[in-house]
């Protein structure tokens, strides 16, 4: 009985279905899964629609990062629009085996800003543990994105302070990058979004966890609307 209660759905949002066992996992401390990522990539993309933004899925960023076969990659990457994107979030996960889900145990952010030319690491770990995930992430997306970006490691990137709170961090910079581009990204092609990051501190981000799990009780708690 108790596997069935986490597995029942409680929240189906746009393309994302939450269960019950997320709302545990958000009231920490815990690792985020790759839905309360696509939940929150989901909820961006409906506070700053614009089709020049682009927040990719962990499972699409995943298949970017480990599909064996270019043909089926190019299939897979048409879609997605790449080369008319101003402004593209990938999240990274180091977990390289296909056959697990759910796998990995670090999250990360890999920003692409075509105004400034540029793809952008954010690692809030010490030691830039997922570097390796990323440049993989960034050779692959490259040419799907008409342009000769270079790649950077971000030293402002702010760190955890725990081991858990990797995917938040990933949620709060992708949050700051966002309202970065709505009010001025498209004026502050040398300085980015960098010093908006010092709103992502360690009190900003329990914050930002629990706000998460309000949004998802706000959103089961409104009234359904009959199509």
């Amino acid at each position: 009985m108790a596997k069935s209660g986490a597995d029942e759905k409680i929240l189906s949002y746009n393309d994302v279905v939450l269960r019950r066992s997320d709302l545990d996992i958000l009231k920490g401390p815990n690792y985020l899964n790759d839905r309360i990522i696509e939940f929150y990539f989901s909820y961006l993309s409906s506070l700053f629609p614009s089709d020049d933004i682009l927040l990719v899925p962990p499972s699409i960023a995943f298949w970017i990062k480990e599909c064996p076969d270019p043909e089926s990659l190019k299939d897979f990457m048409e879609p997605l629009h790449l080369s008319r994107r101003k402004l593209i979030l990938l999240p990274i996960n180091d977990n390289s085996d296909v056959c697990m889900a759910e796998g990995g145990s670090h999250w990360s952010l890999l920003a692409f800003d075509r105004n400034s030319n540029v793809f952008v690491h954010h690692d809030s770990s010490s030691g830039c543990m997922n570097e390796y995930h990323a440049k993989q992430v960034y050779k692959v997306t490259l040419p799907y994105t008409s342009s000769n970006a270079t790649y950077k490691e971000c030293p402002n990137t702010p760190k955890q302070v725990n081991g858990y709170d990797c995917g938040v961090y990933v949620l709060a910079i992708a949050r700051v990058i966002c309202q970065w581009y709505a009010s001025s990204g498209t004026q502050d092609a040398d300085t980015l979004w960098f010093s908006h990051l010092e709103q992502v501190t360690p009190s900003a981000v329990s914050v930002m966890r629990n706000d998460i799990l309000g949004l998802i009780k706000g959103l089961m708690a409104a009234p359904k609307t009959l199509a």
